[in-house]
């Protein structure tokens, strides 16, 4: 008899959902440079009016030893534990448009079942629209607007926004198996993948995540808070600013930065294929990097270290 579990487990009551929303999907993990996508989480769970609607079980999809969960001790004793949580909930944005929401952790186990699940749940709901984002780190400054590279089955999307399309292997997350596969269905699907300064990218970068929320906005029409990051930006580049206005070094492998990126812009019209990276291939970079490290070092864990993200 073939081996089975259920995928679920139960949260009580659950809200009532209308046919025909669109779904966001937040994954951490693999891709969130930045923590993009961990700021995401937070900004759908907390920052909107959002319910859950299934809870997706840990002892079938998390590797707990990979990502441990948080419990505190006080004093003489344990309390709090903190396991994380990946579920699919009913959301309110800010002019009152619902949508569903898929946001934790990416699954370490059973891709395929998981993958099933959510996409029965979405037939279920006759779901309108799929959009996700992540995010990847780039050779690139942090002095430029953060760019993105799309894909799915939304033409007009990619056209518009896509600055980077490359022809390339790289290592498959759980949401690029949801994207084929609901674009196999014809839902309309549209992934954004942020392209971050890599020397930013083990940061909590503010600006990443507004970038990401912008982006579910434009492919969703989905009004989403982003006030308080974007105050939080401005403190985190003007840490950033004032390591750099200190060593002249640091201001001209900057200045190198903008320059080849500038250079780029121009010369490919934001369009580029696989070839063009070399372009952006700046090993000076890793020593922005370096000098930075003080700074870096102050910011928080990671998500698979901070409770609520997943």
């Amino acid at each position: 008899m073939p081996w089975s579990v259920d995928l679920h487990v139960d949260i009580g009551d659950r809200p009532e959902i209308p046919a025909g929303l669109p779904l966001v999907i937040a994954l951490t993990g693999f891709t969130d440079a930045g923590s993009a996508v961990s700021q995401v989480v937070d900004a759908l769970r907390e920052s909107v009016d959002s319910r859950p609607v299934i809870r997706f079980s840990n002892d079938v999809l998390l590797d707990y030893r990979a990502r441990r969960p948080v419990i505190s001790f006080d004093q003489d004793h344990l309390e709090d534990y903190r396991p994380p949580r990946l579920e699919l909930a009913l959301a309110r944005d800010l002019i009152g448009q619902e949508f569903l929401t898929l946001t934790g952790y990416e699954p370490d186990f059973a891709w395929d079942a998981f993958v099933d699940d959510v996409l029965a749940l979405a037939a279920e709901l006759q779901v309108a629209s799929v959009t996700w984002v992540h995010a990847i780190a780039m050779p690139v400054p942090h002095t430029r607007p953060i760019g993105t590279t799309v894909s799915g089955n939304r033409a007009e999307l990619i056209e518009a926004h896509s600055v980077w399309r490359p022809r390339t292997e790289v290592p498959a997350t759980v949401g690029h198996l949801l994207e084929m596969r609901f674009v196999e269905r014809g839902t309309p699907t549209a992934s954004f993948v942020l392209l971050v300064p890599h020397y930013l990218a083990d940061a909590e970068y503010p600006a990443a995540a507004i970038r990401a929320l912008e982006s579910i906005t434009i492919a969703s029409g989905i009004a989403l808070p982003s006030e308080t990051l974007r105050e939080q930006n401005l403190g985190f580049l003007a840490k950033v600013e004032e390591q750099i206005a200190a060593n002249d070094e640091l201001g001209t492998m900057l200045e190198n930065l903008e320059t080849r990126y500038d250079q780029y812009v121009q010369g490919s019209s934001l369009r580029a294929t696989s070839d063009d990276i070399d372009e952006f291939d700046l090993p000076s970079a890793d020593e922005l990097a370096a000098e930075l490290e003080r700074y870096l070092a102050t910011r928080p864990g990671d998500d698979d270290k901070r409770p609520g993200r997943g």
